[in-house]
């Protein structure tokens, strides 16, 4: 058992900075949630590859941003720059519901305290630096930077925004995972080069003159979207420019982006490629103390909580949900850990104090995808495609969950592990396909079997998301039978084994695509499969999403189609309301609003005896 001291943490103040014996900091990083020194939170992993490199790094998180701004200050001038790091998730979904009410907490904050980062921190912090220490570099990162770097739509605001680089005054932006381009912005600065001429390191946008990437300077795939004014003009426009910006998120070998916003260009150079198992592991394999800082004793942090007894197994998701920010910041591509690696961080977690031998989640972005890749990874570099699921399952997808069995195994015989569980969602599109290779079916009939008999608390979370397959292809999403096809597997595989496990499905009412007529049919299938559900929400729409392109332009972006989604308040009630067909006081009006549709077949199904 491991006996930490504060300075197995980075710094976080004047004192701890100076019990190192330092005199000057390298970088300072800005962080938005609270610091907890653990991979799952991203400025604890900027800050630990930083300090891989032998730099002085130190962590400032939750500054108060209302006051004197002394907590900006506190550090002084960092050498090569300061980092933004606005927090896990995007400061919007955290501060707001569906229906913009304003949340009235924060999992990511001790004791859940609202109020403690504000809107936009990515913005705030910027202007606030650049404002205080002028001539410092400020590099922007997370998911709030990721999700906003070209002109998007902020529904909280209800309209289009240019690049976040624009709005924050910011000197650099890195989106996806920052690990890579960190690393090389270091290595260009340390070797001589001014900040002001960094132009081409990967996975990096920056801001230029108008014109400055025209002649020489022009490379031949460079995609020039359509400007940010044109845009506020047209949204037929907005809708053309997000398939490139989404193809080129998703692709091996992308081109270079260029946006103008007034007299500048916004430009976004290409992703690095999906890292290698060896360049994964040195990320998870740094020295995290996978606990919140000692300032933090006797609070909870609940964000912390929800994943103190998991490991992460991999990054990336290649199945494209439209709805779905994971693509925009992890991309396709799936960067799998060692077992050696994963096994080592699984032992650290035995070794917590009050750990009991139960791990909470085993997994990733979608659970059952590690080490999953092409065939042919030549097929792959050519491919625009951002989901290698959606419509079908693509033939050159290795879908083998072997490699997932035997990890599960070598995990559950470890010395202090009870059992692990698999928190994350799984693919169930995965587990039912008939693959041509009879290999990959049998280990997809025994992944599911062992996920079903070994791995689940009792209920098992899947996502089918709606009902309606119109609905399910604007979602990126397989056809409902599939739910009902793995629901049978699932009861089936209880029954043999004396469980009594539910099976627990998200959905989301309001995507667009959706009608009321959609919805009450999900209510009346739903009921006939014995669930009331519980896991709902109203789709929100985030930055950098084809579904929320949909919501602002009334475009799909791939087909220019029109598409119709509910906006107004009343409308997106209206769709909710059919979740809760078993609730005495909704049923008036959905009796009323089904008879309206001539639907009174509906309403002998939700309401007659």
């Amino acid at each position: 058992m491991h006996n930490y001291r504060p300075s197995d943490w980075l710094p976080t103040t004047k004192k701890e900075v100076e019990a190192r014996g330092w005199d000057e900091l390298d970088v300072i990083l800005f962080s938005g949630d609270a610091y907890v020194d653990h991979p799952s939170f991203g400025a604890a992993v900027i800050g630990r590859i930083l300090e891989a490199q032998g730099l002085r790094v130190a962590i400032v998180p939750q500054p108060n941003w209302r006051d004197d701004l002394r907590d900006f200050t506190k550090l002084g001038r960092p050498r090569l720059f300061f980092g933004v790091a606005p927090g896990a998730m995007d400061s919007m979904i955290n501060h707001y519901t569906a229906n913009k009410r304003l949340r009235s907490d924060d999992a990511y904050t001790p004791d859940k305290r609202a109020g403690m980062r504000p809107d936009y921190p990515s913005i705030v912090y910027s202007e606030i630096l650049k404002r205080l220490f002028p001539d410092v570099p400020v590099v922007l990162g997370g998911i709030e930077a990721s999700l906003r770097r070209l002109t998007h739509y902020d529904y909280w605001l209800d309209k289009l925004r240019p690049s976040i680089l624009i709005d924050s005054h910011a000197d650099l932006l890195i989106y996806g995972m920052g690990e890579k381009p960190i690393v090389e912005l270091v290595n260009q600065l340390q070797a001589g080069t001014a900040f002001s001429e960094i132009r081409t390191i990967p996975q990096t946008v920056y801001v230029a003159a108008q014109g400055s990437h025209t002649g020489e300077a022009a490379q031949a795939t460079d995609i020039n979207l359509f400007s940010h004014e044109v845009c506020l003009k047209d949204k037929l426009k907005q809708a053309q420019n997000f398939k490139h910006i989404e193809e080129e998120s998703n692709k091996y070998d992308a081109a270079r982006i260029i946006q103008q916003v007034g007299q500048k260009e916004v430009v976004v150079n290409p992703p690095y490629p999906p890292m290698t198992t060896p360049e994964i592991d040195a990320s998870y394999d740094l020295p995290y103390t996978r606990l919140p800082h000692p300032k933090y004793k006797n609070k909870v942090i609940s964000a912390f909580d929800m994943i103190k007894f998991s490991v992460n197994i991999h990054r990336g998701c290649f199945g494209g949900c439209s709805f779905c920010t994971i693509s925009a910041h992890q991309g396709k591509f799936i960067a799998s850990r060692s077992k050696e690696s994963i096994l080592k961080e699984v032992k650290a977690v035995t070794e917590m104090p009050d750990f009991k031998g139960y791990l909470s989640d085993l997994g990733g972005p979608s659970a059952n995808m590690y080490q999953m890749r092409g065939k042919d990874e030549s097929i792959c570099r050519k491919c625009k495609k951002p989901s290698c699921v959606a419509p079908v399952v693509c033939k050159n997808l290795n879908a083998d969950h072997t490699p997932m069995l035997e990890l599960y195994r070598a995990v559950d015989r470890m010395p202090g592990i009870k059992k692990s569980f698999i928190g994350s969602g799984v693919r169930y599109d995965l587990l039912l396909n008939r693959y041509a290779d009879d290999k990959l079916n049998k280990s997809a009939r025994k992944y599911t079997e062992e996920l079903i008999v070994n791995h689940v608390s009792g209920r098992l979370k899947v996502a089918p998301e709606h009902t309606s397959d119109r609905v399910l292809g604007h979602m990126r999403k397989p056809s409902f039978a599939q739910f009902t096809q793995f629901k049978t597997q699932f009861d089936k595989i209880n029954k043999e084994n004396g469980l009594n496990q539910q099976l627990i499905p998200y959905f989301i009412s309001s995507h667009p695509g959706c009608t009321d007529e959609d919805m009450a049919e999900l209510a009346a299938i739903t009921k006939g499969l014995q669930f009331q559900l519980e896991q709902i929400q109203d789709f929100t729409p985030t930055p950098m999403t084809v579904s929320t392109e949909m919501y602002y332009t009334g475009f799909h972006p791939y087909t220019l189609e029109k598409v119709y989604t509910a906006q107004t308040k009343e409308q997106k009630l209206s769709q909710r309301q059919f979740f809760f067909w078993y609730q005495k006081e909704y049923r008036q009006q959905i009796t009323k609003v089904l008879d309206k549709m001539g639907r009174k077949d509906l309403v002998a199904k939700l309401f007659g005896r």
